[in-house]
């Protein structure tokens, strides 16, 4: 007999055009930066005061973050948050979003002033 696969939970997203008109209605989200520490000296999002978790310390770390604040969670493209964005649903949190196209997206459709890498 096979054990079942785990259950799949879908990722929701948040483009980078959404994010930002939500930051300037000044709507409550928390930004979780889930990429590494050397890849915020490169583009940054500070201004935005993220929470700076590396992928890696996520699930050790979880209890930093309130699971009924909205959350979007981002990376350098998408992969990683993507991951992370199905972790924290799976352990009860229900409004986290990942950033569509990561921080090279936000370059793209928000802040052409952040260096591609």
């Amino acid at each position: 007999m096979h054990a079942a696969p785990p259950p799949k939970f879908e990722v929701p997203e948040m483009t980078p055009v959404e994010l930002k008109e939500r930051l300037d209605r000044q709507q409550p989200v928390t930004l979780i930066d889930v990429r590494e520490p050397h890849e915020y000296q490169i583009a940054d999002l500070a201004e935005y005061d993220p929470v700076r978790m590396p992928m890696a310390e996520v699930l050790s770390r979880m209890d930093e973050v309130d699971p009924d604040d909205a959350c979007v969670v981002y990376c350098r493209s998408g992969g990683r948050s993507a991951w992370v964005v199905g972790q924290l649903r799976a352990r009860g949190f229900e409004n986290v979003y990942n950033l569509a196209g990561g921080i090279l997206r936000w370059r793209e459709d928000v802040d052409p002033s952040l260096t591609a890498y």
